[in-house]
């Protein structure tokens, strides 16, 4: 996403939903709905590459589990995602309900795995890495000097849709919430709006359900999810990092916990 392009009103129809939690293909996905033209394609990776719009999401996950605000409906989803044709990833799998009321025409994809081998996927990437010992230090100290809401929101909304208040409850309620999300979506969805794929199936059921050519000579994509999120997080945490020491300038006692931060940052 473009983060110079007016978010303020929506540009491009909303066609697809793509609704699996993460760690079940969904930046694969989200590469294969932009190969076939689904410009842009929202993916939870967007948080890291265009933090201005953490702000918004704080706003609809304050509101989904905290009830404080205005819940989010087509008028809000239109201002943030108006650029994007499709969704995949959190925070959009968390709001399906939401999307799914305020986008009634977008038809819907689910992409699931065997429960267990999600829950070891998530546990090792999202929960470890965003309830780490640095992650602490971040969203404790270094995002509230720098106006940044990523790791707040991110929290949160993990917090609230594993309805969990530690990360060990987030880790004992995973599977089930996990087993929820697929029938809760599966028993509002009309059978015509919905395509259950596995990315082993390659282009061709995911064509023939959105009506559109398989590419030519293009394999179907298959990220490697795992490693690139952690790529993506040890970026934007060394950028916080950066931004914090600049803005700091030589204020004692924050520039201690910036170096102790920069420390437990280079031991990993």
């Amino acid at each position: 996403m473009d983060p110079k392009t007016p978010r303020a009103t929506r540009k491009v129809p909303m066609q697809v939903l793509s609704l699996g939690l993460p760690r079940t293909g969904t930046a694969s996905m989200q590469s294969a709905l932009q190969i076939l033209g689904y410009n842009d394609t929202a993916h939870g990776f967007d948080l890291i590459s265009h933090p201005e719009i953490g702000t918004p999401w704080m706003e609809a996950v304050n509101a989904k589990f905290l009830d404080q605000g205005k819940p989010y409906g087509r008028a809000e989803f239109d201002a943030l995602l108006g650029n994007c044709a499709a969704v995949t990833d959190m925070p959009c799998a968390s709001f399906w309900e939401e999307l799914m009321v305020a986008y009634p025409e977008a038809k819907i994809i689910l992409v699931e795995r065997d429960v267990e081998d999600w829950y070891k996927s998530f546990d090792a990437t999202v929960v470890t890495e965003l309830f780490s010992k640095i992650a602490n230090v971040i969203v404790n100290y270094i995002e509230p000097l720098i106006g940044s809401q990523i790791g707040p929101m991110s929290r949160k909304l993990i917090y609230g849709y594993f309805h969990a208040k530690t990360p060990d409850e987030v880790r004992q309620n995973a599977r089930r919430v996990y087993r929820e999300h697929y029938r809760r979506i599966r028993e509002a969805t009309p059978k015509e709006r919905l395509l259950e794929f596995r990315l082993g199936e390659g282009w061709g059921p995911l064509c023939d359900f959105l009506g559109k050519d398989v590419p030519d000579g293009l394999p179907f994509p298959r990220i490697n999810e795992a490693a690139a999120l952690k790529a993506k997080v040890r970026e934007v945490q060394w950028e916080k990092l950066k931004a914090a020491g600049v803005a700091l300038g030589r204020s004692f006692v924050p520039v201690v916990v910036v170096g102790i931060a920069m420390w437990y940052w280079y031991r990993r």
